[in-house]
């Protein structure tokens, strides 16, 4: 089980000084959406010059032209790109093969996708290497989570690793843990605190002992 660390609402100088503070603690250091719509491949670029041990994920959240953005992430250093769940069967082909033409990997986001199970079966057929159950910022504020979601994925899913994202928390991270997914995605439960380095500390301690 690793640790990611999902960066969202900074700049790339403010994303390399938070990950100084947790390096240490975290497995997987992801340029997030809204950074990437900011600032473009560059911030993928720079984390990964900054932080070459660290697995750099562009949360670039593909919904066409899959091969192209895959292979352009891929330049920018990322080693992980993700793709929608609810995407063409195509575009997550695209993804994927120029993903192990470049040997990167793809993280399927299952955001807004329905019919989890089917479309979880179905993604893990076309060889999608991470598998991820994500509830977004607008239905965190209504107080949901993935946590069942997970357990879907993981009672169809053969190849696929999972993870899991949206609003995970220290006080929440137990019932994740017990639910073992292989990627355990973490944002403001890390960059909201206080202390950085001693909360991205005991999840990675939680997460070792899960």
């Amino acid at each position: 089980m690793k640790l990611q660390l999902a960066l969202d609402l900074v700049n790339i100088p403010q994303a390399i000084e938070l990950v100084k503070e947790v390096e240490e603690h975290v497995d997987v250091v992801e340029i997030g959406t809204p950074v990437v719509i900011n600032e473009g491949l560059k911030a993928v670029k720079e984390m990964k010059a900054a932080f070459p041990n660290l697995t750099v994920l562009a949360d670039l959240k593909i919904m066409d032209a899959a091969g192209y953005e895959v292979s352009q992430a891929s330049a920018a250093g990322a080693d992980i790109i993700t793709i929608l769940g609810a995407a063409e069967d195509a575009s997550i082909k695209g993804a994927v093969e120029e993903a192990k033409k470049q040997g990167k990997q793809i993280l399927v986001d299952m955001i807004a996708v329905k019919d989890i199970a089917t479309r979880a079966k179905e993604l893990d057929e076309l060889g999608a290497d991470y598998i991820c159950v994500h509830t977004g910022y607008d239905l965190q504020a209504q107080g949901q989570n993935s946590f069942k979601d997970l357990e879907t994925i993981k009672s169809v899913v053969k190849n696929a690793k999972t993870a899991i994202a949206g609003g995970i928390k220290l006080e929440t991270l137990p019932e994740v843990i017990k639910a073992q997914p292989d990627l355990v995605i973490v944002g403001g439960g890390i960059t909201g605190q206080e202390d950085k380095n001693a909360a991205a500390a005991k999840m990675q301690e939680l997460i070792k002992q899960g």
